[in-house]
């Protein structure tokens, strides 16, 4: 069956907005500098013939989604070749629908194809084939045969088609003149949740007349507790500093950020393949924290542990020497390999300590089941890994018991307003991450001329108060941001 609200896309336009970090950032194995941004435009149109445009914006987290030996800025120009091919793809998928009925097959239906098409065609280029390229791609991302022979991973293609994904999303909202959040329900949707979720063996869940609305919460204040990100080489206290430091009117120290923004609630990055390092970062912090009332941690391994081992005697080793550190330790994230299927660890052992949360691998709900089979207890979501794939997640979830949160990937400008109306939406265990502020500040000031209560902590919270009006409440007309010129010409079908 179809509605008279439904659509169809028939145009797209994308942008790379590049940015530069004002202090680097440790992830994981890698120190980033900078990113890249995809911001899209999608044109839509109804069976009326009526039109409307959305938009989408997603940094592209190349160390987060490829992590690699291969050089940075070869997996940065396969990224975004792929949104190229992806930008000339989604005005050609002809599916009609609600955004969610649209982005969900186009996941199914396509991506996997054009991943695998893709990572073909740069492996024949690496060979030196002369075979032809039929869709838009970066050269330099077929140029480089020692990132050719890498494929690019499936996290990769659900960040880069996320952009587009979420622009859907607005569009629809535009062009039905309506909030996009007020959609997800029997009014807009074709279908309930049995057309995408199969609940888990031997549970009592049924998603039958349930639609992703029933899974939200209401939310009745629009401030949300902010977490702050401490990087693996972020300073934490005055006889850290070397000099060297930006002096751009910012805060460098950890005790400086702390008092400015009136922060309660720090993600400490760990390594993960260092444990005396681990560990000590975890006291130290602690100390600081429990000197400036902070309430709340959560550490952060990003993919590096092998063995629940590793995290346990952290764990143990802090509950007996500095147990109210241990206690501020609200829950774990990813500490194990973010390929589950690959590396199937059985994690009970951790999640009977802390709540242990998914992140790089809760790519969608048949990872998060598997997840809760191994012993996770807890789901981290994220835009970036597409709108209708963090709702259709946020869903399967909640219906079975697991607890959520929503985590930032630095989302800067137009990216930190679906994300942060996720994490209003969502229920979370508190609050949400957001950390551009801390890394490019400078980077949303037109965003934040319009929506101040999100571009800036203040009594450790943000506050959405600003964000109104139909798709995703961005107020676009009113941001005054200039454009660079667009990496495709508007491909319209």
């Amino acid at each position: 069956m179809s509605k008279p609200t439904d659509i169809r896309c028939t145009g797209a336009r994308l942008y790379f907005l590049p940015l530069t970090l004002r202090v680097p950032l440790k992830f994981g194995l890698e120190t980033v500098t900078s990113v890249t941004c995809a911001r899209v435009c999608l044109r839509v149109a109804n069976s009326k013939g009526q039109i409307a445009e959305g938009w989408g914006e997603t940094p592209l987290s190349v160390s987060w989604v490829w992590p690699s030996a291969l050089p940075y800025e070869a997996r940065h120009e396969a990224m975004k070749g792929f949104c190229l091919l992806l930008a000339d793809q989604w005005p050609r998928f002809e599916f009609a629908g609600h955004p969610i009925e649209i982005g969900h097959d186009f996941v199914e239906e396509r991506l996997t194809a054009l991943l695998k098409t893709f990572n073909a065609k740069r492996k024949s280029h690496a060979s030196g084939s002369s075979q032809s390229h039929e869709t838009p791609t970066s050269k330099s991302a077929l140029r480089a045969p020692h990132s050719a022979l890498e494929p690019m991973p499936w996290l990769a293609a659900l960040v880069c088609s996320s952009a587009f994904d979420l622009a859907l999303h607005d569009a629809y909202g535009a062009l039905n003149q309506v909030p996009v959040y007020q959609t997800y329900n029997a009014r807009f949707m074709n279908a309930d949740l049995t057309h995408y979720l199969t609940a888990a063996k031997g549970s009592r869940v049924s998603f039958a007349g349930r639609y992703p609305e029933d899974y939200f919460a209401r939310p009745k204040l629009t401030r949300l507790p902010a977490w702050h990100l401490i990087g693996g080489k972020d300073l934490l206290r005055a006889d850290e500093l070397t000099g060297s430091e930006p002096n751009d009117g910012y805060p460098v120290l950890l005790t400086d950020w702390i008092r400015r923004d009136g922060l309660t609630c720090l993600k400490v990055k760990l390594r993960g393949n260092d444990a005396a390092w681990d560990y000590q970062r975890l006291v130290e912090v602690g100390k600081i924290s429990q000197e400036h009332e902070v309430v709340w941690l959560t550490a952060d391994f990003n993919c590096t542990v092998t063995d629940p081992a590793y995290v346990n005697e952290m764990l143990d080793r802090l509950l007996v020497e500095h147990p109210r550190t241990y206690a501020m330790i609200l829950y774990v994230e990813q500490p194990f390999p973010y390929d589950l299927e690959e590396n199937q660890i059985d994690v009970h052992s951790v999640s009977a300590r802390k709540p242990l949360f998914m992140d790089e691998s809760a790519h969608d709900w048949q990872l998060i089941r598997l997840g809760r089979a191994l012993g996770w207890n807890g789901v981290a979501l994220k835009t970036c890994k597409t709108q209708t794939g963090a709702l259709l997640s946020l869903c399967w979830a909640k219906a079975h018991g697991m607890t959520l949160m929503v985590q930032d990937l630095t989302n800067p400008m137009l990216a930190q307003i679906p994300h942060v109306l996720l994490a209003a939406h969502a229920g979370t265990i508190m609050g949400v991450e957001t950390n551009a502020m801390q890394f490019y500040p400078e980077a949303s000031k037109p965003e934040a001329e319009v929506h101040p209560g999100i571009y800036q902590r203040r009594n450790g919270q943000i506050d959405w108060a600003t964000i109104s009006g139909p798709g995703f409440g961005y107020r676009l007309s009113e941001i005054k941001r200039a454009l660079p010129p667009p990496a495709t010409e508007f491909v319209s079908i």
